[in-house]
């Protein structure tokens, strides 16, 4: 390419705010056959854009003359770089916004304007040394067409003979490419996300030569069909942004900037405008059409900026989120620039009408924005003195409702019974406890079924064959989450005091392989646990090691499976499975005996073993024949090791005196493994009795946000009759409501017994929402709007309280189709994928001001979104009153 000379010596440019006024309003334009665009540096860009909105003439931060030395190999030939990229490396500005920028800021000297010309249709870069020129294809419903087609385009366009090879490449990364194999695909199931394709043709040169690429920026989704880069935890943020996205009068409002003549710099609750402008910038290019996911990384640094519990990447809120942000928006689009002082009066007596008229003039004396005019409402508030019945009435305005939720008395719980009879199989069950109860109900829920005593039972949480927690009676059910394993172990005596003479011994299952662990500094073997812990309350006097060895042999020695039984009555309690020795399974073979005919072991084992070996040869000689080991075994058939509540071994554990009162471990021989916990559970019969999924109505969760409730104790009610605070009554009422009502479920409950997320099904209509008997405003004329209406967007939570995913379902203003956003992705919806346990925020909009689709909707294709299971983990352990484990030789 030829390089030209500028255009000379710029001309006095306009203010600055009305720079960004006019190249932003250009900037907007679609693309047309036949039009010119402008290649601009994105640094020069971006320097720019920092030195209007600074509003300083004399900022340090004037970009200079257009500058687009960067995008060039050199300035010789002014050759232009291969894989430049769009957005990173440069913005496209259209014909008319590049000569204002050209006249008012010049360009560097011999620098040539890099001119793209419209060819056809989407927009393509192409590239090849000396060759660079633009190209578009025109093909109706470009995101459903086929690869094929794009192909063909580009042969006709280089006409490329019918006998010639070529091939298509999607670029996955900087370095490497994977060809499109399958033409016959669409582009939109090819997943073309990165926007980028290499056509290549005979003669092939490597991949990363730049022979001839083809970077294609294909708008493949209709305008607002557009993911959000998930930043890190950011999926918060970006549910919230696609349902306000898909909020036609507040997106319109921003797509035909008008907010530009709106923007209250001055206001002192607002943020300078700059969360409008970063949140119109957002928007402006999700509704571009140009592409596949934008990356909202200056919206988010704004928000952190003014609301420092959104900085950082923590998990959040996206109620949280949204309020904030319409509060933010209205603020920065205040109409009112300079608010009066108003004072509130009571009703009086005064009729309702005449008193919500008032209430309404005053809010918009102070408040008058687009966020006003779109999603508030007003609602009366009644509250009543219940010592001298004085009632105050107000009309308040809302820009939301948070509904709650009916909330269940009882609670499911499933838990594992481990019975004190060694040959009783564990028995899961299924119990119906008080939400707000304690570990001593689930006890006594579980000792109706089993007959055993609520003071004869230890309730524990299992995890990974360790004691994760070992609850007191008197704990809250609210400790224990429904994705925990709870284990209830019959003890042989009631309640164990901690001083008394019964101790709570907690017994771990190891396998001890035959090398050391010389790496970890301690006297710790080479060993993994196994099977479910057990829990065992055992005299003070008796948790010496000898003593401890004949408790758990006498348990462990019944504990042989059913060998008639069959293997299909349930899973492995502890999550393993069985043992299949021939050996180990002779009927001739006692329990806790080793198989006749076993080899003895290497007379060079570690010192270590002989010595717990004769620790506990005398234990042996005390038990009944029929357990006892044989005379030519030299070793006990498992060792018992204090350890602490992981299971391991430390530097100086051991007995004190003798005496056991910490962790320890019973390690069990490979041949013997069957005899422990290799049980398979069985199920009680409470266990069929399905769980039925709670389901309500959206009406009942706006009746209920409409009944009487007293205020808590925590927020009284100064009552002006009595002068003092008083426990009012409080009933609120819809009076009037908003173009869009957004409805938060109040899905996170916190009290003083208990924090969880109820999963509670709420079934919403996606049509014809009626409020007409919400409302206390009734009809008086024709002229009232209607109280109907339809959904167009929800935001959806999967996962507890401690951890999450939103996502969110849109319906799109222009064609009608639900789409589902998952952060970055975007497919297909169908209506009925749109009522689940998950849904937190609706969207609704009122049916007068519902526009029919200006477009033909596309034909959906087969994906469909994904289930969300967040990852769980346990964080640490309680400690019991003393544990014990066993370690096999």
């Amino acid at each position: 390419m030829a390089a030209s000379s500028s255009t000379g010596s710029a001309t006095e440019p306009p203010g600055l705010e009305t720079q960004w006024r006019e190249i932003d309003n250009l900037n907007q334009q679609q693309l047309r056959a036949g039009d010119s665009w402008y290649l601009l540096d994105k640094r020069w860009y971006d320097q720019w854009k920092e030195y209007v909105h600074a509003g300083d003439q004399n900022s340090s931060s004037y970009p200079g003359k257009i500058d687009n030395t960067e995008l060039y190999e050199d300035l010789d030939s002014y050759h232009l770089k291969e894989r430049l990229s769009e957005n990173e490396d440069f913005v496209l500005v259209p014909a008319e916004a590049w000569h204002k920028l050209l006249s008012w800021y010049d360009m560097m000297d011999n620098q040539p304007p890099l001119e793209r010309k419209v060819v056809i249709g989407s927009l393509v870069y192409l590239s090849c040394r000396s060759l660079s020129v633009c190209m578009c294809v025109n093909l109706s419903h470009v995101y459903l067409c086929l690869i094929d087609a794009i192909h063909q385009k580009i042969r006709q366009h280089f006409n490329v003979s019918e006998t010639a090879e070529s091939r298509l490449w999607m670029r996955s990364t900087d370095t490497s490419s994977e060809r499109l194999r399958n033409l016959n695909m669409t582009i939109l199931d090819s997943c073309l996300s990165s926007g980028m394709v290499k056509y290549t043709h005979l003669p092939f040169t490597p991949l990363n030569s730049g022979h001839l690429l083809c970077y294609t920026n294909f708008a493949t989704r209709p305008p607002g069909v557009c993911g959000l880069t998930n930043l890190g935890n950011t999926c918060f943020m970006n549910s919230a942004l696609q349902c306000l996205s898909n909020t036609p009068p507040l997106t319109e409002y921003f797509l035909r900037n008008s907010y530009l003549e709106e923007l209250n710099f001055t206001n002192p609750l607002g943020m300078k405008g700059e969360i409008a402008e970063a949140y119109a910038d957002v928007i402006k290019q999700m509704w571009s059409g140009r592409h596949y996911s934008v990356v909202p990384r200056v919206f988010k640094t704004k928000v952190g900026h003014f609301a420092s519990q959104f900085l950082g990447y923590q998990q959040h809120d996206s109620q949280e989120l949204l309020s904030f942000l319409l509060d933010g928006l209205h603020e920065d689009l205040n109409r009112v620039k300079k608010k009066e002082y108003i004072e509130l009066r009571d009703a009086d007596g005064r009729p309702d009408q005449e008193v919500a008229e008032e209430a309404w003039r005053n809010h918009l004396r102070r408040n008058d924005s687009v966020i006003v005019d779109t999603f508030h409402g007003l609602f009366k508030s009644t509250l009543v003195c219940p010592e001298c019945n004085k009632v105050s009435v107000t009309f308040d305005p809302f820009c939301y409702l948070s509904v709650p939720l009916p909330v269940s008395k009882e609670r499911v719980m499933e838990v594992f019974y481990v019975s004190l009879d060694p040959t009783a199989k564990p028995t899961q069950y299924r119990l119906i406890v008080p939400k707000a109860g304690r570990v001593i109900d689930l006890c006594t829920s579980l000792s109706q079924a089993t007959g055993v005593p609520p003071n004869q039972m230890a309730v524990a949480d299992v995890f990974n064959h360790r004691f994760y927690r070992i609850y007191q009676a008197d704990e809250s059910l609210s400790c224990i989450l429904d994705r925990d394993d709870i284990f209830v172990y019959q003890l042989s005596s009631g309640c164990v005091d901690q001083d008394g003479e019964e101790v709570v011994m907690a017994i771990y299952m190891r396998e001890r392989s035959h090398y050391r662990d010389y790496g970890s500094g301690s006297n710790n073997y080479g060993t993994s646990l196994f099977g479910h812990p057990l829990l065992m309350s055992v005299p003070r006097a008796q948790c010496t090691r000898e003593d401890l060895y004949q408790l758990l042999l006498k348990r462990l020695s019944s504990s042989e499976p059913d060998r008639g039984s069959s293997t299909e009555e349930g899973q492995s309690a502890c999550g393993s499975t069985d043992t299949n020795s021939q050996d180990a399974t002779d009927g001739d073979q006692s329990a806790g005996v080793e198989p006749s005919g076993k080899e003895e072991e290497d007379e060079d084992e570690d010192e270590e073993e002989e010595e717990e070996a004769a620790s506990c040869a005398q234990a042996n000689k005390r038990l009944p024949g029929r357990l006892r080991n044989t005379e030519k075994q030299k070793k006990a058939l498992f060792t018992i090791q204090a350890v602490n509540s992981n299971g391991t071994t430390e530097r100086g554990m051991g007995e004190v005196d003798g005496v056991f009162s910490s962790y320890a471990n019973c390690s069990i021989s490979v041949a013997n493994l069957f005899f422990m916990c290799m049980q398979k559970y069985i199920k009680h019969q409470s266990m069929d009795v399905p769980h039925q999924q709670i389901t309500v109505q959206l009406q009942e969760c706006i009746e209920l946000f409409t009944t009487v409730e007293t205020l808590e104790e925590e927020n009284p009610w100064y009552c002006p009759t009595c002068k003092k605070h008083q426990l009012a009554t409080k009933k609120l009422d819809l009076w009037s409501l908003p173009e869009v009502l957004i409805i938060h479920l109040k899905r996170f409950s916190y009290t003083k017994y208990s924090r969880e997320k109820l999963d509670t099904i709420v079934e919403f209509p996606l049509r014809d929402l009626d409020f007409s008997g919400f409302l206390l405003k009734k009809t008086v004329n024709s002229t009232e709007p209607p109280c109907r209406y339809d959904l167009i967007s929800v935001s959806n939570h999967f996962g507890g309280l401690r951890d999450g995913h939103y996502t969110s379902y849109a319906r799109n203003k222009d064609n009608g189709q639900w789409y589902y956003f998952d952060d970055s992705k975007v497919t297909y919806a169908r209506e009925e994928q749109i009522v689940t346990s998950a849904v937190y925020l609706l969207f609704y909009q009122r049916q007068d001001k519902i526009r029919q689709p200006t477009v033909p909707p596309p034909v959906p294709s087969s994906s469909q979104p994904e289930n969300h299971v967040s990852s769980q983990t346990h964080d640490g352990m309680d400690g019991a009153s003393s544990c014990v484990s066993m370690e096999t030789d």
